[in-house]
Order: structure tokens, then C-alpha cells, then sequence
């Protein structure tokens, strides 16, 4: 009933029960994850991300800095039909229910116009400590000006169901409320992000074997500001029904250790990247929480001082790279999402089938001496469940493209600018208790995802 409160708990999980790729559907902040999508085995600046085991290889010593800014904008979409209560029957004291479900398309847009991050290594002998900043997770800011049909068709049954007890206690004086008597206006604007500051060392060990060892700090910070009024159309008296709101901050802190390792043999290269799973518990800070009793088990989690956790998953890479000509490389890539083992709201993750597999594919071209272009593809394969799914947590199965190029501006600076599309399946999730109203629905959940960015990498 109170949309915006659980929109907000929607927001708040769907970058981490997703982690693979999260918001944003990649798992790189530099631009050249976007013009080529595999970077698991690459010797470059973003390693200090994707393989910072690989920065031992770096062809000379000293420092190296890149920045990196990316656009992102989303839509999260749901088209719901659900059956109603259109009335009472005074006989046998059942409700009955419409012929005709009720329909509605649900849009929700979302947008990170600008996604800083920055990266650094410093290389001395076969030493090289590397790090970065960046937001890593989060679904950045974004708007239900709908609603969710979950909160609305809980708001319908409840309004309806206090109806009814009133006209029975009335002897028929009260009216009962259906839904062709009333409307529902409802928003909300959401906003999160996880920020990362990662610091770590790598060593080359042999002039083939090199190992990384680190830890990522990460901060979330999320807000979540909405409401739902349900009101009485004038031709009946125009009287409120039903008033949410809700205002809410939530902060948390959590620490992820960082293990890598990298193997130079040849023409091939091979990395790998160990990331442990972050304890991450979410504390409220709420400054507005107006709800009626009816909402109480709806909104407990939202109150001032609550702990929710959302751990971020273990994740493991595994990625190599062959250079077939002077001019022509290409790699290839695995991630695993332990996303059963990461904490959630309500112990969501235990609803998954199992964790989250990711297969990345890479080509990078030489064309001349100061450009390359590059394009790849990225599958996306989550364990997802009908029980899993929910208006406020929703991912898809995908697969994403991504193409762009690297421009050498000079003999020391580095410009990459990428492009990445993302194509979703649609999930369709059927129920004979649609969000607890005891009545059947169907939702079909769709997503769209764009991602434009532009990195500028200088070595001194």
C-alpha cells in the first residue's frame, strides 16, 4: 500500500541482488570496458580494476593515472494485469471479483548522467601498487511517477476489504469502495550509489607469474522520497481513503578483500580476480514515515534506526588474452556472482536457484599506429525464481554489446571512448495470490540499459 516506501526498498536492492554488472550491467568503470567489454586479462590502467595483477607487467616503471566519466540511463518497466474486487455479495457475504482485470504499464526511468571514477598505478622494479576510486554499485537516481502495481493492488484490496467491514457493521449504511469509485496518485524518486576506493599490491613474482593482494572500501548512500494518496472521487464525496509518505536516508559501510594473480606466457595472457564477499548492512535515517496501521508489517523496515542487510557477492574472474597478429588481439572471460550467499532484505537470496554466471568476449584491432577499435559482447545468466522476482527487485537475463576505440593523443596520453547497449529478456511472473490480495495476476518485467563513456589515461 505505501508505493513509495517499498520503492525504495526496490531501489535500495536491485544494484546488489544483481551484482553481475549491478545497475549498470558492467563490471568496469573505464571506457575501455565499454569499447570491448572483456578487460579480465588486459595489462593496462584499468587494471587497477579488472586485473590488477596484470600491472606487474606494465611495460616500463612510474606512474600512471586514468579518468574515466560514464553515462548510464535505464528503464525498468513492468506491464501488470490483476484481477480486483468489484463488489458484495450480500447473500452468501463473499466479494466478487470483475470479469475484466484490471491493466496498467508500469514506467520507471532511471539515469547516472555522470559516473566519475579514477585510476592509478605506480610501477618500480617488479613492484606496483595500484588503486582506484569509482561507484561501483547502486542504481543511481530514478523515478516511479506510477507507482508499482504491487503497492497498488495491495492499496485496491485493502481499501476495498475496510469497506466492506464497514458496511457490515453499518447494516449497509457505509458504502463499498471499488475501484471505479476512488483513484490512486502515487510517486517516488530514489537515488543510491556505492562508492569504492580500492588500494592494493602486486608483485612479480617470475617473469611469468605475477599476484595482487588488496581491499575496496565502499560506502553506500541512498535516499528515497515518495507517497501514495488514494481519494474519493467528487460524485462520492471526495473524502481521503488512504495517505503515505515517506523520506528516508540510508548509509552503510563494508570492506572487501581483494586477491589476484596473473600468468604472461607467450603470445597468451591469463588473469584472475577473487573478490570476497562485503558485510553490508544499511541503516536508515528517517526524517518522514506517515502511514495507517493497516501498513504497519509494509513500512517496519523503513523506520528511523533500522539495519537491513545487502551484502555485496563474492565475485570470481577468470579471463585470457591471445595475440594473434602484431595488430590483432582477443580475449575472453568468466564471472561468477555468489549472489546466493550475499545477504539480503528478508533473506531474499535464498529464493535464487543459484548464483550468477557471465560470459564476456573481446577484440581489440591495431588499425594504424595511434588508433585501435575494438568490440565485444557480454551474456548475463542470473538463477532467477517466480518467488525471487518482485515489483520493487527485478533483474532479467541479458546479453550487451560494445564497441568503440582507443586514440593515442600522444606517445604518453591515452583517449577511449565506448558505447554499450543492453538487451534484457523479458520475465513474465504469474500468481494466484498477486502480492498477497488472494486474487490472480501477471507481471511481465522488461529493462532497457545505455552506457556511454569517455577515459582519458596519461603515463608520466
Amino acid at each position: 500500500m505505501k508505493k513509495k516506501v517499498v520503492v525504495g526498498a526496490a531501489l535500495m536492492m536491485m544494484p546488489l541482488v544483481s551484482f553481475a554488472g549491478g545497475y549498470l550491467t558492467n563490471t568496469n568503470q573505464h571506457a575501455a570496458f565499454l569499447r570491448s567489454l572483456s578487460r579480465g586479462a588486459a595489462i593496462d590502467i584499468d587494471g587497477a580494476l579488472s586485473n590488477p595483477a596484470g600491472l606487474s607487467f606494465l611495460p616500463t616503471d612510474g606512474f600512471r593515472v586514468g579518468v574515466s566519466i560514464q553515462s548510464a540511463f535505464q528503464t525498468r518497466d513492468i506491464d501488470a494485469s490483476f484481477s480486483t474486487y468489484n463488489g458484495f455479495d450480500p447473500v452468501n457475504k463473499v466479494p466478487t471479483v470483475s470479469d475484466v482485470p484490471y491493466k496498467k504499464y508500469y514506467k520507471g526511468k532511471a539515469a547516472a548522467p555522470v559516473i566519475p571514477s579514477v585510476f592509478a598505478a605506480y610501477k618500480k622494479g617488479d613492484w606496483t601498487i595500484s588503486g582506484f576510486f569509482a561507484i561501483t554499485g547502486g542504481g543511481g537516481k530514478a523515478s516511479f511517477d506510477d507507482g508499482l502495481p504491487m503497492f497498488e493492488s495491495a492499496a485496491m484490496a485493502g481499501i476495498f476489504k475496510e469497506s466492506v467491514a464497514k458496511y457490515i457493521k453499518t447494516g449497509g449504511q457505509s458504502p463499498i469502495v471499488t475501484p471505479d469509485m476512488y483513484t490512486i496518485n502515487s510517486a517516488m524518486d530514489g537515488k543510491q550509489y556505492i562508492y569504492s576506493l580500492q588500494l592494493g599490491l602486486s608483485y612479480k613474482i617470475t617473469d611469468w607469474l605475477s599476484a595482487f593482494a588488496g581491499g575496496r572500501m565502499n560506502y553506500f548512500s541512498g535516499n528515497y522520497d515518495g507517497y501514495l494518496d488514494a481519494k474519493l472521487k467528487k460524485d462520492f464525496g471526495g473524502t481521503d481513503l488512504m495517505n503515505l509518505a515517506l523520506d528516508c536516508d540510508q548509509t552503510g559501510w563494508g570492506l572487501t578483500p581483494v586477491l589476484g594473480v596473473d600468468v604472461k606466457y607467450g603470445k597468451f595472457n591469463f588473469g584472475a580476480k577473487y573478490e570476497f564477499k562485503t558485510n553490508l548492512n544499511i541503516e536508515n535515517n528517517t526524517k518522514k514515515l506517515d502511514y495507517p496501521d493497516s501498513a504497519e508489517d509494509l513500512v517496519g523496515p523503513y523506520k528511523h534506526g533500522v539495519n537491513t542487510p545487502n551484502d555485496i557477492p563474492s565475485m570470481l574472474s577468470v579471463a585470457a588474452s591471445y595475440q594473434f597478429l602484431p595488430m590483432l588481439k582477443a580475449s575472453v572471460e568468466y564471472h561468477f556472482f555468489d549472489d546466493k550467499k550475499a545477504g539480503m532484505a528478508g533473506g531474499k537470496q535464498k529464493e535464487l536457484e543459484r548464483g550468477t554466471n557471465e560470459y564476456l568476449f573481446g577484440i581489440e584491432w591495431d588499425v594504424i599506429k595511434r588508433l585501435t577499435i575494438s568490440g565485444g559482447a557480454q551474456i548475463t545468466d542470473y538463477g532467477l525464481s517466480d518467488n525471487f522476482q518482485s515489483d520493487v527487485s527485478f533483474s532479467c537475463d541479458s546479453y550487451s554489446l560494445g564497441f568503440g576505440a582507443k586514440v593515442m593523443l600522444s606517445e604518453k596520453m591515452a583517449l577511449n571512448v565506448g558505447y554499450m547497449w543492453t538487451n534484457y529478456h523479458d520475465y513474465t511472473k504469474k500468481s494466484e495470490n498477486y502480492c498477497g490480495t488472494n486474487l490472480p495476476g501477471v507481471n511481465v518485467y522488461s529493462r532497457t540499459n545505455k552506457v556511454f563513456g569517455l577515459s582519458l589515461d596519461y603515463a608520466f
